[in-house]
């Protein structure tokens, strides 16, 4: 069997970095199998879905390089749930119901105060048409709710291992609303069966849904997929991701601490698994190293502190020609790779190639530290021109004069240099700054 694998975010809010580690396994999986990625928007929440947020959805997973082969709203397909709902209720597996919100709440309160679990009793199993017709007359409009098999259901989670469920402790879950619109349970597995997903990835909060849907996939006449239930992730406080948890969307991730892809790809990838966490340059490694062999049933944490020291590491690696188009979109063009291999050891994001960028080339006020090292120092600068041998030379002959070495020889150097605590090493920064804005900051001159 082909692999055929979907992510299908609502768009009701933006996606965060739990959101994003199902769409990255999935995409992985699917990958690595030489499968298909279908992304499918569940949007039939016509309230609070909105068009911006499926653009976003979409943003977010280009942006972490997760293509899509196949698309889907489910807005499109109406009458696709529309046509299974008409199937079961002719094989008897849809009911009518007509208690209120009100009604149910009391019987589910009846039912706890009893220690007995909150299963819905199918008291309208026993209606003849005349109470139903009595009960449309009063306005009253039914949901619908899928009858189940009393029986055992079971399957070998990829994660989870060996799950097992009885029907009779089950709620027959409503699959059509009052008005008509089907509900998640119902239209998932529709989509499911029509696209010919080979297997379901998802949070382990779906885990009951799987027991209910997987006799649905039963009556509806389709084949039932392979599971794989994750470990929901927490922030580093140990509490559950949000859609409102605005600092840990991607769009914030990306745009407010400016996280590259592939180290957030590279922390979810690893999060929760036997796999040490470290930076990978290319979804091709992660996909070469993922299996869900490693995964822990345990809750992983996310933590934002992680993904920062991470995101450095990554920089740290990188490449100036995987950079270079995006120097010059940031207004960088005259970064080239000299330039970027000095400054990128010290980068956190990329941005702040911006930041050394300017100290080289524009105007810096220095710190002068100790006024007399730093007129000593400029005394012996050397004539240009400059190279990576220039500085060990000068610092050798100012230690000679001055009497002075290692952190007092140096800190204030660099603070006249730079006016900055750290950074590059100087002896590649120094051919940068150049002889006359050197001689000027030595001096204490903004230059």
């Amino acid at each position: 069997m082909s692999v055929a694998v979907r992510f299908a975010p609502s768009p009701t809010g933006l996606l965060h970095v739990g959101n994003a580690r199902l769409a990255l396994v999935n995409w992985l999986f699917a990958r690595q199998a030489g499968g298909s990625f279908l992304l499918r928007l569940d949007d039939t929440d016509t309230e609070r879905s909105t068009a911006a947020f499926a653009a976003a959805i979409e943003t977010d997973l280009a942006w972490l390089g997760l293509a899509w082969d196949q698309f889907a709203r489910q807005s499109d397909r109406l009458d696709r749930y529309v046509a299974a709902t008409e199937r079961l209720k002719r094989d008897g597996r849809l009911y009518p119901c007509y208690e209120t919100p009100e009604e149910l709440g009391l019987k589910r309160k009846t039912q706890l105060a009893s220690h007995r679990p909150p299963i819905y009793d199918r008291a309208a199993l026993g209606l003849g048409d005349a109470e139903r017709a009595r009960l449309e007359a009063e306005g009253r409009l039914p949901h619908w709710r899928f009858r189940l098999d009393h029986r055992p259901v079971e399957w070998l989670d990829l994660v989870r291992g060996p799950a097992h469920f009885d029907g009779a402790d089950l709620s027959d879950p409503v699959l059509v609303r009052e008005d008509g619109r089907p509900l998640y349970t119902l239209s998932s597995v529709v989509d499911d069966l029509d696209f010919a997903v080979s297997h379901v990835i998802r949070g382990e909060d779906h885990v009951a849904n799987t027991a209910v849907q997987i006799q649905l996939w039963q009556a509806l006449g389709g084949p039932v997929p392979g599971f794989a239930h994750l470990p929901l992730l927490t922030d580093a406080a140990g509490q559950g991701l949000s859609k409102r948890l605005g600092s840990l969307g991607l769009g914030s991730l990306r745009d407010d601490h400016g996280i590259e892809p592939m180290a957030l790809s590279s922390l979810l990838a690893k999060l929760g698994t036997s796999d040490p966490i470290e930076p990978r340059l290319s979804l091709a490694e992660l996909t070469a190293e993922f299996s869900f062999d490693k995964i822990s049933r345990a809750t992983a944490r996310f933590d934002p502190e992680e993904l920062g020291r991470l995101n450095a590491r990554l920089l740290h690696q990188t490449r100036f020609d995987a950079v270079a188009d995006r120097l010059a979109a940031l207004g960088f063009a005259g970064v080239d790779a000299g330039f970027w291999d000095v400054v990128r050891p010290n980068l956190s994001r990329l941005s702040e190639v911006g930041d050394w960028w300017r100290i080289t080339h524009a105007a810096v006020t220095p710190v002068i530290a100790d006024a007399g090292l730093t007129k000593a120092a400029a005394e012996l600068l050397p004539p240009e021109p400059w190279d990576d041998a220039t500085w060990p030379l000068w610092v050798n002959r100012i230690k000679e004069k001055s009497g002075t070495k290692g952190k007092a020889l140096f800190h204030p150097l660099r603070l006249a240099l730079t006016g900055r605590e750290q950074g590059p090493e100087l002896k590649n920064l120094l051919p940068l700054i150049g002889r006359a804005r050197a001689l000027a900051r030595l001096a204490g001159t903004t230059a």
